[in-house]
């Protein structure tokens, strides 16, 4: 792969450790390749919508908000981005944003470092890094396309309450958890395409996100 594109999402397989209190994925097959006269297989995949690297659409916390297929394709496509490095911290304030200005309209992916614990028991646990509200708020403010974050969750998953959920969501701005190789985008100049497939009637899915950094990779 050339290395102006980057894989952001974590790829999904069978049985793989998932959010907390959610089923894993099961990866199976429908037709096998092996039976007569079959030359080839279909498979099948039963999974929830927090599986993997997903995002987050407004009727996830909101009735009437827009479903996955609903959201609006500007937000997600060749999308400039702002990198948010925060590693070692865990509780995140506004104070990492910066300037509001250079926020405005962009995809804002924040880097926390935690996805290097991927696949084990202490990535799901709840001292994992996340934002608080005020920087919900001011992303709001700052009119951002899509806000991601490399964490198990942007909230504080001790908390019922997932105020940035809340805040952003009705925004109607998209949430990406659980995102990876945030180390590898450079912290201005890349762009984001991050695309689920469009289900009707789901709050959250799994999606494939990159960032490029060659004006060529579009022509």
């Amino acid at each position: 792969m050339s290395k102006a594109i980057v894989e952001l999402s974590h790829p999904i397989s069978d049985g793989m450790l998932t959010y907390p209190g959610l089923p894993g994925p099961r990866v199976t097959s429908h037709t096998a390749r092996d039976l007569v006269d079959m030359t080839y297989e279909i498979a099948r995949v039963d999974t929830v919508g927090k599986a993997g690297t997903y995002i987050d659409a407004p009727s996830h916390f909101h009735t009437g908000g827009a479903d996955i297929a609903e959201l609006p394709l500007e937000r997600l496509f060749n999308v400039p981005i702002v990198m948010i490095r925060v590693a070692g911290i865990r509780v995140v304030g506004p104070d990492v944003l910066g300037d509001p200005a250079r926020l405005w309209g962009k995809a804002v992916l924040v880097h926390t470092g935690w996805s290097a614990r991927w696949g084990t028991s202490a990535y799901r646990d709840p001292g994992h890094p996340y934002l608080v509200a005020e920087v919900a708020d001011a992303l709001v403010a700052a009119n951002v396309a899509v806000v991601g974050i490399d964490s198990l969750d942007i909230d504080d998953t001790s908390l019922p309450t997932r105020p940035c959920h809340h805040a952003l969501l009705r925004a109607g701005i998209p949430i990406i958890e659980q995102l990876t190789n945030l180390d590898a985008v450079p912290d201005t100049g890349a762009r984001l395409v991050a695309l689920p497939a469009p289900v009707r009637g789901m709050g959250s899915f799994p999606l494939r996100a990159v960032a490029w950094t060659d004006p060529s990779v579009f022509g």
